[in-house]
């Protein structure tokens, strides 16, 4: 910039107006030092000469801010990265631990968990998952993991999913009712998502399907620091025939849990998962339950502890379901027994579509995976017209606890 102003100094000094005269010797003009500017220039093309000298540095004046206002915005664009971005240099440069942005460590624990809990599937199996790794265009991606048409089960998915993305300014004031830390001044707000899904359905009627959910949601100020956060997530079970130790097993698992954290935990997220995972237009839950909550923020609780409590859960669901699945994959069943399974499935399905929350706002964000969304789907099932079961019946007697929620523990 200093050079620059030299030059500026220079040329403005040499293209000052000054009086002139006929020149002395023809048509050349004298290379003495005050004229040096014009040196081969003709009388007739002096005035010429000077109104370019003016528009050279007219051009500099311009070209010299302008030229420094572009370095600004280039500096400024290396500056703005995405979220992702910045996560993918934290990455880069150091080891996810205790003292990184909780997304990062949110995102290292449900992979860690992914790889231990499809081990521990295959074993049961004795099948090989399907391992496909995705990325977004905006940002994050996935790795969905499923096994179809396998010893055990008919199909099983077990997914991650991490999703960076920028929400509008609606999405922003519909979100401030439940999280009052969002800016409600911004017209975006970057935003992260990452959770791990799993729907298993094994083939056995006597088998229950298990379904689970652990997700963690940010928003973002410019910097990358975390604005606003929540946790949610649960895990329920679906039977097609009722055993009750089973049911008293699962709910046991899940609410000692919950009751090292916090005793009022499992009586209101059981609750909570009653009310949610009930097929409205049929009267009656999709299955037994569990436990089910969301929005968990700093209202609540700080968020290492939530976290904390995240992890206890999502560590809960191998004990909580593997030896119920053991007991009951080598059952003998009929095939009446396999229909009501697919009827039942209907109703799984018939949920998953019309009512569930995650499915809609899968498919509804941009650049969404649809197969990893409707991984959770049953690999078959059926619906008959005005089926019922018959009186007293054990298929009966599951549908009077679906229509009315029982306390297992």
């Amino acid at each position: 910039m200093a050079s620059q102003s030299r030059r500026l100094q220079r040329l403005f000094s040499s293209a000052r107006p000054r009086s002139w005269a006929a020149p002395k010797y023809g048509n050349n003009i004298p290379r003495n030092s005050s004229q040096r500017w014009a040196s081969d220039v003709t009388v007739s093309t002096r005035p010429q000469a000077f109104k370019s000298a003016w528009a050279a540095a007219f051009a500099l004046l311009v070209a010299v801010p302008l030229a420094s206002q572009l370095n600004s915005t280039a500096i400024a664009n290396l500056d703005a990265a995405t979220l992702a971005e910045k996560d993918a240099q934290k990455k880069r440069e150091a080891a996810i631990s205790d003292d990184s942005p909780m997304r990062l460590r949110m995102e290292k624990f449900i992979k860690e968990q992914q790889q231990t809990i499809v081990k521990e599937l295959e074993k049961v199996d004795g099948k090989r998952f399907r391992k496909d790794e995705w990325e977004r265009k905006n940002g994050g991606g996935g790795i969905t993991c499923v096994l179809q048409d396998g010893n055990v089960f008919e199909k099983a998915g077990v997914n991650i999913s991490v999703v960076y993305g920028s929400l509008p300014k609606p999405a922003i004031q519909k979100m401030h009712a439940d999280h009052k830390a969002m800016d409600l001044n911004s017209d975006s707000l970057d935003f992260f998502a990452a959770g791990l899904s799993m729907v298993l359905h094994p083939k056995n009627p006597m088998a229950p399907t298990v379904h689970l959910n652990y997700r963690y949601f940010e928003t973002a100020n410019p910097d990358g620091s975390s604005q606003a956060w929540w946790f949610g997530g649960g895990s329920d079970l679906t039977p097609s025939y009722l055993f009750d130790e089973d049911a008293i097993h699962f709910h046991k698992t899940l609410k000692e849990a919950c009751d090292s954290h916090d005793k009022t935990y499992y009586p209101r997220f059981k609750k909570w998962c009653d009310e949610y995972f009930f097929n409205k237009h049929r009267g009656e839950c999709r299955g037994i339950g569990g436990i089910f909550f969301d929005d968990l923020d700093e209202s609540e609780r700080d968020q290492e502890n939530t976290f904390a409590f995240i992890q206890d859960c999502l560590k809960s669901f191998i004990p909580s379901y593997l030896p119920i699945l053991e007991k009951r994959k080598d059952m003998p069943f009929n095939e009446h027994e396999k229909d009501w399974q697919q009827l039942r499935r209907g109703k799984y399905v018939e949920f998953n579509l019309v009512h569930d929350r995650g499915t809609a706002f899968g498919l509804n964000t941009p650049g969404s995976r649809v197969e990893s969304i409707l991984v959770s789907l049953p690999l078959t099932a059926s619906w008959k017209y005005m089926h019922e079961p018959e009186p007293k019946s054990r298929e009966q007697r599951l549908v009077d606890i679906l229509k009315d929620p029982k306390e297992w523990v």
